[in-house]
Formats: C-alpha cells, sequence, structure tokens
C-alpha cells in the first residue's frame, strides 16, 4: 500500500478482513449520524440559529435530500439525474419559515461539510477507486438541489412582485 493511502486511511494492519463500502452504502448507513452532525453544525451559525424551529421542521427534509444523493451516487454513469423535488419542497418550506438565500446557501454548504466530514470518519471502510468521482457526484448533487430551492425562492419573489403590481394598478 503507499505511504499517502496509509496516510489517510492508517496502517493496513488488520484490514484485510474489513469490508469496503461505497460511499452510498456509507452514508446509508450513517444517515442518522450525518443528521445529528448536520444539525449540530446548524446549531452553531447565529444567522441559522435565530430562526427558532424544532428537530422536526429544522432536520425533516434531510433524509429526503440525503436519499435523493444516495440515489444519484448509485446512478450509472452518463445517466442523467432526476431534478429532486425533495429539494424544491424544501425551499418553498424554508422560505415558508423565513429563511433568506443566504440562509439556505449556508445550510447546504453545511450539509456538504458533514457529509465530507462522515466520509473522512469512515475512511478506513471506504472504497478508494470511487472516492473522487463519488465526492464530485455528492457536491453535484447538493448543489443541483441547492438550485432547486433558489429556483422556488426566486419564483416566489417573482409571484410577490406581480401580486404588488396587480394591487398597485387596482387601487388606481
Amino acid at each position: 500500500m503507499s505511504k499517502s493511502v496509509e496516510f489517510v486511511t492508517g496502517p493496513r494492519a488488520g484490514r484485510d478482513t474489513a469490508a469496503m463500502e461505497s460511499v452510498a452504502d456509507i452514508l446509508e448507513r450513517e444517515l442518522h449520524t450525518v443528521i445529528v452532525d448536520w444539525l449540530a453544525r446548524v446549531e452553531q451559525e447565529p444567522d441559522l440559529k435565530c430562526i427558532p424551529l424544532n428537530f422536526a421542521d429544522r432536520t425533516g427534509h434531510l433524509p429526503h435530500l440525503l436519499h435523493d444523493v444516495i440515489a444519484r451516487l448509485r446512478l450509472d454513469a452518463g445517466t442523467k439525474a432526476p431534478i429532486s423535488k425533495a429539494a424544491a419542497e424544501h425551499g418553498d418550506l424554508r422560505r415558508k419559515q423565513g429563511y433568506t438565500v443566504a440562509m439556505a446557501v449556508e445550510e447546504s454548504r453545511l450539509l456538504q461539510v458533514t457529509i465530507f466530514s462522515t466520509l473522512h470518519k469512515n475512511v478506513k471502510n471506504l472504497e478508494f477507486s470511487m472516492l473522487l468521482p463519488d465526492v464530485v457526484t455528492i457536491a453535484d448533487e447538493v448543489d443541483a438541489q441547492l438550485k432547486e430551492q433558489m429556483l422556488r425562492f426566486m419564483a416566489a419573489d417573482q409571484a410577490k412582485q406581480v401580486a404588488v403590481k396587480a394591487a398597485a394598478v387596482k387601487a388606481k
């Protein structure tokens, strides 16, 4: 084993019998841990904590978004990923809860950090041959989900502007 891999994973001793797992399998197995770790990060951000939400309201969307990430990781190479319906719904929900665009972006960033930290904690079980492509896929999927959320924010803003203009015209 090369020294660079040993530096990341630790010595090989005892690894011959350890089961290697895909990134998708690790995320699926660690789903609850990802959610709890993400929440801990969110609770350290004053901008996000200023909107008081209970556990279910703050994290209820995460299983759906993470399942979309896991499903994307399991797609055959070259297969076009479906647009995340859960992400669009999450955008609507966060806007109704009073989130700003910046807050939604920060939550998304924290999700990526949490996913990558979870993978790092499980590095001794990772199939290294797919690690970098899977990291790219995760980043792409989380960013695509964020895009869907932002499209919902923008659509709601546009609808509000139209309603304000219509009310102004009606008032004349």
